[in-house]
């Protein structure tokens, strides 16, 4: 049952951090004379904000029904799914940032007063840093943890391929909040008025969609791995035939 106050604890610290962001936003869109509901929009459009809401919902309904349902039984497997749509693009997040972000601070980021600059900075540590590493936790070590077919690696992709196909089509109807151009795409490589056009954001695209296919791949792995160890060890107490779904 203690792992239900940590995903509670994991959710209300990845809202904080989607909360902070959110401020920032404002204060920057104030200071710049930006159209505030464009502003907005563009927030809640972003990849890693939208994956942190939908992450909130799994971490909660999670803890509501282990807190509801005490016992050894296995994880629904709606939750299961949720938690593998994800832990996905959180973990891939969390790469691509500290990876190749983290050294790259954005233009506007530099104008920040102090307050709004460690805001920001606690903003994109929890979205990037804290919350990666808490679902790595999670898939490794929560208890009650059930395992996925791999058709759900379909689940796993699908949720950014929507978000793609939602975001190409949305960045040629939108002006940049900074009037600089009447499209905006959240990440540069995605823009296709950049350098090499829509062959270099699908070829973006495409990559992403590798790894996405290759993180799926890993969770299942683990999960699929926990949940046999566990009906090796535990006997009655696991699901039958959860494997073979």
């Amino acid at each position: 049952m203690y792992w239900s106050w940590f995903r509670i604890a994991a959710a209300a610290v990845a809202f904080s951090g989607v909360i902070a962001g959110l401020i920032v936003n404002i204060d920057r869109a104030t200071r710049e004379q930006q159209d505030l509901g464009l502003v907005l929009a563009n927030y809640f459009s972003l990849f890693t904000i939208l994956t942190t809401l939908l992450s909130i919902v799994a971490l909660l309904s999670a803890a509501i029904w282990s807190l509801r349902h005490p016992g050894t039984s296995r994880e629904p497997f709606v939750i299961a799914l949720m938690f593998a749509a994800v832990a996905g693009p959180i973990f891939l997040l969390g790469l691509v940032y500290n990876i190749l972000l983290r050294a790259a601070p954005s233009g506007i980021a530099l104008t920040d007063p102090a307050g709004i600059a460690a805001l920001d900075s606690y903003a994109v540590e929890i979205l990037h840093v804290v919350l990666p590493i808490y679902f790595l936790l999670d898939l490794l070590f929560a208890p009650r943890r059930r395992g996925l077919p791999w058709w759900s690696l379909a689940v796993i992709v699908g949720y950014p391929l929507v978000w793609l196909a939602y975001t190409m089509v949305r960045g040629e109807l939108v002006s940049n909040p900074d009037g600089t151009h009447p499209w905006w795409y959240p990440y540069p490589f995605l823009d296709p008025h950049g350098e090499g056009g829509y062959g270099s954001a699908f070829t973006y695209v495409a990559v992403m969609m590798v790894a996405f296919l290759a993180i799926g791949a890993i969770i299942i792995l683990v999960g699929r791995y926990r949940e046999k160890r566990a009906t090796t060890r535990g006997g009655a107490a696991a699901v039958p035939g959860a494997l073979a779904i």
